[in-house]
């Protein structure tokens, strides 16, 4: 059945609501899933890595970065045709080719080139990352955002509980190449279901006045709200980034749990995560994104703090300690999500969470270089100095907990004074009628 959307005769939205099948919210955490798993694997490997290159620290958060900050490069470019693009399109050909930068990294015979297919990996993941937000932006109503944004928080947990185990469980049976080669060729059905599963979207309405791309990126950057939301988004993730890329090497050299042992952290860390999450998401839409973001940004200072100061510990304290960050760590962003996604400008919400996502990637890049120039190898391979980004990632948080309360959120009634599209519910409606079948039982006036 075709799902593509009616445009007036201007090419613009419809005046009437569109509405997309739930599962489809599903095949849109897919996406995420496949695209977090092959960020995350490669911070896990990092003792295999050090080991067959021969090279430190500095190194594997250089291969790090190199993901980063080609998607803060990609956001930017993408922030000038995000909005003009028809969005299932555009989600199915960006996934093509981080499907092929993927299997490239699982070819890859050394750094260099691991380095490169990093780099396009990260070019293509990130703006997939921003896409599905802006999806769910446009879809989800912002009273179910929260549990939406959980959802697709939740693949984060997955990743970690799924992901990341089998990854290293085939690095250390097949080498580190396999993990790449397994997310390439789970991706590839990933895509075959988003093919099915995601209707076509509207492209959404033009921000007035913003007639080029270039237009409107700088209206996108001028609104204070969006700049409040990239102070705030920067903060989040720079505290984060310090800590994550180095967390393998310090449980492995410093608190003494060995490579084999890291695929049950993982598991465990992310099967709590990928329970709590959701919760998170609810908690959200109920008490207020803002509260329940400084409640879970405060309770992350203290995991945030004792993992990069745990000393030689049994293996059940290293994964208590490792679950707790996990959860509450990923668990703040979920309402820090909803609220960013929110806080947009509804005609420019594609290019804003474009925007967003180079200043995210630009910041977790820059963070983790900042990160591998604190922390040092001693000669019987110890971190060193990691105490130090435990307590930057605390300060930095803690200004992100004050900065939270300047974000405000857009209304549906914003939306609709803008001249975008209504908002409809991907979450809510499993059982609704495709567009197709909408538009013949209610003929649009």
């Amino acid at each position: 059945m075709n799902h593509q959307a009616p445009t007036g005769a201007s090419g613009s939205a419809p005046a009437r609501p569109v509405t997309v099948l739930g599962p489809a919210l599903y095949c849109l955490a897919g996406v995420q899933f496949t695209q977090i798993a092959d960020f995350m694997v490669l911070m896990p490997l990092a003792p295999a890595l050090m080991r067959n290159f021969g090279v430190g620290p500095a190194a594997i958060a250089t291969l790090v970065s190199s993901y980063t900050f080609a998607s803060a490069v990609a956001g930017l470019l993408a922030a000038l045709w995000i909005d003009r693009v028809n969005r299932r399109r555009a989600l199915l050909v960006l996934y093509s080719g981080f499907i092929v930068a993927t299997l490239a990294c699982g070819v890859a015979p050394g750094y260099f080139v691991l380095l490169l297919a990093r780099s396009a990996a990260g070019a293509f993941g990130g703006v997939l990352g921003s896409l599905a937000y802006t999806i769910v932006g446009e879809a989800v109503p912002e009273s179910h955002r929260g549990r939406a944004t959980g959802i697709l928080m939740s693949s984060f947990s997955l990743a970690t509980v799924a992901g990341v185990p089998i990854a290293l469980l085939l690095s250390a049976e097949f080498g580190w190449h396999a993990p790449f080669l397994f997310l390439g060729a789970l991706s590839c059905l990933v895509a075959l279901a988003l093919a099915r599963g995601l209707p076509d979207l509207p492209r959404p309405a033009q921000a007035p006045g913003a007639t080029t791309a270039w237009l409107r990126v700088r209206q996108a950057l001028a609104d204070r709200d969006h700049q409040r939301a990239f102070i705030w988004m920067a903060l989040m993730t720079s505290s984060a980034f310090l800590v994550i890329p180095f967390i393998s090497i310090h449980l492995n050299t410093n608190v003494g749990v060995a490579e084999s042992q890291l695929p049950l952290l993982y598991l465990i860390g992310g099967a709590v995560t990928f329970l709590s999450a959701r919760a998170i998401g609810v908690a959200a839409d109920r008490f207020g994104k803002v509260r329940t973001y400084r409640v879970a940004a405060l309770a992350s200072m203290v995991p945030l703090w004792l993992i990069t100061h745990l000393p030689a510990v049994p293996l059940a304290a290293a994964i208590a300690s490792a679950a707790l960050f996990f959860v509450l760590i990923s668990g703040r962003m979920v309402p820090a999500m909803a609220l960013v996604t929110s806080s947009a400008r509804p005609d420019l919400r594609g290019t804003f969470m474009s925007l967003n996502t180079t200043v995210q990637a630009a910041t977790q890049g820059l963070a983790a270089l900042l990160g591998g120039l604190i922390v040092a190898r001693s000669p019987e391979g110890r971190l060193l100095n990691f105490a130090w980004n435990g307590w930057a990632g605390v300060v930095m948080t803690a200004v992100a907990i004050v900065w939270a309360g300047r974000l405000r959120a857009r209304t549906a009634g914003a939306a609709e004074r803008a001249g975008a599209a209504p908002e409809v519910d991907l979450a809510e409606r499993p059982g609704a009628a495709p567009v197709a079948d909408l538009a013949a039982a209610d003929p649009a006036p």
